[in-house]
């Protein structure tokens, strides 16, 4: 069973007459998503990929029973498209915005913990289960990469997931389901809240952990297997190892502070939990085959 996202997940659109909006609408329907309709204030009657436009997510919501949106949206407009679906009972959102700002990102959080709900991003390409449905942005169409299999991927880099995707099904595996945590300070959801999910997956046999340099995700994965939150096998790879200690990267989320979110301590963590981290990318896919036989 993929998590998060099924092929049944009736899936809105916010921002689906948008360029980004109409052209990922059109993949993710073309993969098997079930996207129901879109939502674009002042644009309703209009149709979209064969579906119909609604000014509001509640209208939405009350003729298609949508349970998920996808938002593509500009960072400005994002709080208040996430508070809308919010407002009218979904509990499954993806936002993909690169540059939210900080403090309402803390209160988009805060909002979807309050009522239950479950906001992937900002700064993400979304969600995936490979050959059954996606949101967000995925060239899904790359079969090295995008293989339907059994190792579920969590992510909070863009440029690395490819990459280390394709090592994954190089190594003769494929990905059940991918989550894009997404790079910011403060994701909408943390590593560690999307553990259960792969624990309970019963289509997930190993977790692909693509961390970074900065904050404390990492750890937080460390202490959920140290509890047997999580029990499944895990390799991680960490971008940033080579950062010069003390310097400030250009990544939002790559801030150390505390004395933690160094990958030396990140990479200490994990393995003293149980799991093992590749040392570049290339070797996920050993590390995975390891592991597996082994088990």
């Amino acid at each position: 069973m993929s998590i998060f996202i099924t092929s049944d997940t009736k899936v809105l659109v916010q921002g689906i007459t948008g360029k980004e909006g109409s052209f990922w609408t059109g993949h993710m329907i073309n993969l098997g998503t079930n996207v129901v309709c879109g939502v674009t204030p002042g644009k309703e009657g209009q149709q979209i990929e064969g579906r119909r436009v609604f000014n509001s997510v509640r209208r939405a919501v009350s003729e298609f029973d949508a349970d998920a949106s996808m938002i593509f949206v500009p960072p400005r407009f994002t709080k208040d498209a996430v508070f809308e679906a919010l407002d009218s009972g979904i509990k499954k959102i993806v936002t993909i915005a690169d540059g939210i700002p900080l403090h309402e990102m803390v209160q988009i959080r805060a909002a979807a913990l309050s009522c239950g709900a479950m906001v992937i991003g900002g700064n993400t390409s979304g969600c995936i289960s490979p050959e059954v449905a996606m949101m967000g942005m995925f060239p899904y169409w790359i079969e090295r990469v995008y293989r339907k299999g059994s190792i579920g991927v969590m992510t909070r880099s863009g440029s690395l997931t490819n990459e280390v995707t394709a090592m994954v099904v190089r190594a003769g595996f494929g990905v059940s389901s991918l989550i894009g945590i997404g790079g910011d300070p403060v994701p909408g959801t943390r590593f560690a809240e999307m553990l259960p999910l792969y624990q309970n997956d019963s289509e997930t046999e190993a977790l692909v952990i693509i961390g970074e340099l900065g904050g404390t995700m990492e750890e937080e994965v460390a202490e959920a297997m140290q509890q047997g939150i999580f029990t499944k096998p895990v390799v991680a790879f960490l971008g940033g190892r080579t950062a010069p200690k003390g310097k400030r990267m250009g990544h939002a989320g790559a801030i150390v502070t505390g004395g933690k979110g160094t990958v030396e301590g990140k990479i200490k963590a994990l393995q003293q939990s149980g799991g093992v981290v590749a040392d570049r990318p290339s070797k996920v896919g050993e590390l995975l085959k390891e592991m597996l036989d082994n088990k």
